[in-house]
């Protein structure tokens, strides 16, 4: 128990920059104290005292603010930061090397309550595997797997399974990938219309802006085929009509850069 209990500490001290000390650990840091309850009451669960393990978890959700069913399996070196407003589900399955932040919801969407015995309960909640991190008022809700290593944006609501390493953001939750590459141009016409004042980080970028690196890539693209064109008709002495496309002006997007620009400072 005391090893166990010493990796707890160091899992905190790893993962919280905020971290000074183990005393400090120890006293001040509610998720650790809802983890060490929460594995008290998860025995006494388990062996059929069900009402006295309710308690407890009930006494650790007064004390923490942290709310885990007793009835909940959660394996090592689990973090939880801050802590404050987390509720775990009785058939949620945590794998080790997770973190969870503030306000995390592992929910059940089944009204399907099963048979009464703990051991036989009906699987209404999420599994996370190995090394997932939720963001901050994250929730997640139904009886599917997120896959090892993957990340869950804050404030998100996932509802359907996750693939193994990968970054889910939104309402609902949709995955996004990174970009390997960012065409030169490309990235010219963004920063010249106010896209990265979105405040978003250019290889990992949420749904709605990457539909705008979308259409701006199919933007680059045709003009691309516009300037082969052109060159294939002068060759041959044609006239392509050697009219200039409208220049983009920073004039011309002044107000949505300036909105979004806001917009992204204002964020907490």
């Amino acid at each position: 128990m005391l090893k166990r209990l010493k990796e707890d500490i160091r899992t905190v001290m790893e993962r919280d920059p905020a971290a000074r000390s183990t005393f400090e650990v120890l006293t001040n840091y509610p998720g650790l104290h809802a983890l060490l309850l929460h594995r008290a009451a998860h025995k006494i669960w388990k062996s059929g005292f069900c009402w006295l393990g309710r308690s407890l978890s009930t006494f650790s959700r007064w004390l923490t603010g942290v709310e885990i069913h007793p009835g909940a399996s959660i394996g090592r070196r689990f973090f939880i930061d801050h802590g404050m407003g987390v509720v775990i589900g009785e058939t949620a399955i945590i794998h080790d090397d997770v973190t969870l932040y503030h306000g995390v919801t592992l929910g059940g969407t089944s009204p399907n309550r099963g048979k009464k015995h703990p051991s036989n309960q009906g699987k209404r909640h999420p599994t996370l595997m190995r090394g997932v991190v939720v963001g901050a008022g994250a929730k997640v809700l139904g009886p599917f797997v997120v896959g090892a290593n993957a990340k869950i944006g804050s404030n998100s609501v996932v509802v359907r399974e996750v693939p193994e390493g990968a970054t889910v953001v939104g309402i609902p939750g949709r995955i996004v990938k990174k970009r390997e590459e960012v065409d030169s141009r490309r990235q010219k016409m963004a920063e010249k219309i106010g896209f990265d004042a979105y405040a978003v980080t250019e290889d990992m970028p949420d749904p709605t802006a990457n539909a705008i690196s979308v259409m701006l890539d199919h933007m680059q693209a045709v003009d691309g085929r516009i300037e082969a064109l052109c060159s294939t008709l002068r060759e041959l002495g044609l006239d392509c009509g050697d009219k200039q496309l409208p220049e983009l002006r920073e004039e011309d997007f002044a107000s949505v850069k300036s909105d979004t620009e806001d917009e992204a400072f204002s964020t907490p």
